[in-house]
């Protein structure tokens, strides 16, 4: 298994395994009461903007543990060098992931049209962007596992 499928695969886990975490110990805090008061917004506001460090710090660290344990696993340094085939690869997960995500976004907003409280759009945009992020590191994987 090439550096890139390794990567991928790495990438994967932590795109599923950080933001459930995340959730699974943030659901605890949902308010319950009014559907439509202040402290719903207010709890998702904090959960989002909370989320994207917490998803940021977390992949950085990963991938310097994953580099270091690939490096002593296998004696391979991390290929520095991308060709036009890994920006190829990378644009198309790029795209598959931008489609996920705005059919995600246009689920959420109707959500709202069909009279959903603001906690359903919500829960489906986070849905959705695990799910767009997913389908970008599973694209990479298939992709160099195809040689394309």
């Amino acid at each position: 298994m090439s550096f890139h499928e390794k990567r991928a695969l790495v990438s994967l886990a932590s795109a599923v395994l950080i933001p459930l975490i995340y959730a699974a110990m943030m659901w605890p805090r949902l308010p319950t009461g009014d559907a439509y008061g202040v402290e719903v917004f207010r709890f998702w506001g904090s959960f989002f903007i909370i989320l994207i460090p917490v998803v940021i710090v977390a992949k950085i660290a990963i991938y310097i543990l994953f580099s270091i344990i690939n490096t002593i696993a296998t004696r391979e340094n991390d290929p520095g060098l991308e060709d036009e085939r890994d920006k190829l690869i990378e644009a198309r997960a790029n795209l598959n992931s931008a489609n996920v995500f705005a059919l995600g976004f246009v689920l959420a907003m109707l959500a709202l049209v069909l009279d959903q409280p603001p906690t359903t759009m919500f829960i489906i945009l986070f849905i959705g962007g695990i799910t767009s992020e997913i389908i970008s590191e599973l694209s990479q994987f298939v992709f160099y596992r195809r040689g394309f």
